[in-house]
């Protein structure tokens, strides 16, 4: 069988329509398609939508068997998103068993998306939609008016501009300029790293999952709580041991910080990733493959930066020459449980490329 595949990267269905993905059906694609038609006209995904369908007619009257989706990610596009395009993707190839996939995309941004979808399935080609317009309508005015109604472009170039006319102008009412531009550099800065690494959109998927698991009483909500307190533990313990030495170097006592803190964050962050694996047994049946990788790449992280810790510990005179060996051990242990788990990611991708492409051998 063959796929077509469209993907809505900044999920317009879903902010706008509220449609969740994936969308797979002629039918149900269609009816996205109006409901995002309805709230937003210009849309160009709800031309690709329609395309897909196309498409998919083209393919059954040419007596081929096939079958439409369509996947969404996330209103912040980055890593979040194609990581929701993927899970979305792999849910659909477990209930249509296809051999290939057409890729139908309005925009280059989409097609980042090809090596995840090529990773799964073979790719037989790509299909951009243009969308055509009068000469009339695409003035410059219109056209900036219409790109700043998008949240997402209002986002990353009205808010800073905001925030450097509102700092300013109060810094200037209250006659304090010098510490504005300070303030200013320090919000920005805090904005650029936020936006950078889509930190905010992970705090925002972070409440949204932990409400959704409080209504439908998922255990994975315990588990993260109880990985909160952990972290909190830690921080706990590295601030107590920080402040008993308050005639120490600084370096000294931040060492001490980090001693103190990091097994109770290693402990925390492997309790937040059994919750999360437990909660996807309980939707998918089975217990995922990412968590054995995801478990050994936290004790390897956690080993190896207890062990660089250690090290500046034994450099600076804080730690006996007795504890070499389990400094080593530490650094060694750490480094070969990082590398382990980038060898079985890369060994359970291999295992389900041939999982799909069994069947198509078959």
């Amino acid at each position: 069988m063959r796929l077509v595949v469209c993907v809505d990267r900044d999920d317009d269905l879903g902010r706008k329509a509220q449609v969740a993905g994936p969308v797979v059906g002629r039918s149900s694609a269609i009816d996205a398609a109006t409901r995002l038609a309805t709230v937003d006209p210009e849309d160009s995904d709800l031309n690709a939508i329609f395309a897909a369908v196309s498409l998919l007619d083209e393919l059954r009257g040419a007596g081929e068997e096939a079958e439409v989706c369509v996947l969404t990610g996330s209103p912040r596009v980055g890593a979040l998103s194609d990581r929701r395009v993927a899970d979305q993707f792999d849910q659909v190839l477990k209930d249509v068993e296809a051999t290939s996939a057409y890729l139908v995309s309005d925009g280059a941004e989409d097609e980042f998306l090809f090596p995840i979808l090529a990773s799964r399935v073979r790719i037989d080609g790509v299909r951009r939609v243009f969308v055509r317009q009068s000469q009339s309508i695409e003035s410059t005015y219109y056209t900036l008016v219409r790109a700043l109604k998008d949240p997402k472009l209002r986002a990353k170039t009205i808010l800073p501009f905001a925030l450097v006319l509102l700092i300013l102008g109060l810094a200037a009412a209250g006659g304090v300029l010098p510490w504005g531009i300070i303030g200013l550099s320090v919000v920005l800065g805090v904005y650029l790293i936020f936006w950078t690494f889509d930190i905010d959109e992970a705090l925002i998927e972070s409440v949204r999952s932990a409400s959704s698991d409080i209504r439908q009483g998922s255990v994975a909500f315990g588990f993260g709580l109880f990985s909160i307190a952990l972290v909190g533990v830690g921080f706990l313990t590295g601030f107590n041991l920080w402040s008993a030495d308050s005639n120490g170097a600084p370096l000294d006592r931040v060492l001490q910080f980090l001693a103190g803190g990091l097994f109770w964050w290693v402990l925390g962050a492997l309790v937040w990733e059994t919750g999360r694996a437990v909660r996807r047994m309980f939707a998918r049946g089975r217990f995922p493959r990412s968590f054995v990788v995801g478990t050994t790449s936290i004790v390897g992280i956690g080993s190896l930066s207890y062990g660089i810790v250690y090290l500046v510990r034994y450099l600076e005179g804080q730690v006996d020459p007795t504890g070499v060996p389990l400094l080593v051990a530490l650094i060694v242990a750490g480094l070969g449980l990082v590398i382990g788990a980038g060898v079985l990611q890369q060994y359970f991708k291999a295992a389900a490329r041939r999982a799909v492409a069994d069947p198509a051998s078959g």
